[in-house]
């Protein structure tokens, strides 16, 4: 059985929306998803803004409230019963998340076994034929294929097969 590891935020679990929207209100920002096309959040921000976003980020519970990306818990259902699906997240880079990411999976993809979830920090780690991740760094040393997921953040990046939602991952993998 063919191995699918999948990442977590901006590929399962709306991240970009709760950053937008501390950095609306916490930092009176007024920035959209548009304002991110080919650049990543830090990079807009501005480095004034670095410590107090941090913090936010660093809070144990930042990770906890995020929305599920559309169909993405009925795909991955539907993979699951011809693939080995795992969910990797390189949550070593915010190690205050690890209790609200595993408490997030365990309620939105509680049907993932525990011992389908890797905290890691190089994703090259992860012994798997397709990584979905919507940040291509991951995919440097990745043994497997790369699978961009669409994000703001990553529209500019070339050379990936790219999938821009769940239906279309099911479709690939069909």
């Amino acid at each position: 059985m063919k191995r699918i590891a999948i990442d977590m935020d901006e590929v399962i679990a709306d991240t970009l929306e709760k950053f937008l929207n501390v950095c609306n209100t916490e930092l009176a920002l007024n920035l959209s998803k548009s304002d991110l096309t080919g650049r990543n959040l830090w990079d807009v921000i501005g480095k004034e803004h670095f410590p107090t976003l941090k913090g936010f980020v660093s809070e144990q519970d930042f990770f906890a409230d995020l929305d599920v990306m559309p169909d993405s818990q009925d795909v991955i259902r539907r993979l699951m019963e011809r693939y080995e699906v795992f969910i990797s997240s390189a949550a070593m880079e915010v190690p205050t998340s690890f209790a609200a990411k595993f408490d997030w999976l365990k309620l939105h993809f509680g049907f993932i076994p525990p011992s389908h979830i890797v905290f890691c920090g190089d994703k090259s780690i992860i012994n798997a034929d397709y990584l979905i991740d919507d940040n291509a760094r991951h995919f440097e040393r990745f043994r497997g294929e790369g699978l961009l997921y669409t994000a703001p953040h990553n529209m500019r990046v070339e050379g990936y097969r790219r999938v821009n939602n769940w239906l279309e991952v099911e479709a690939l993998f069909r």
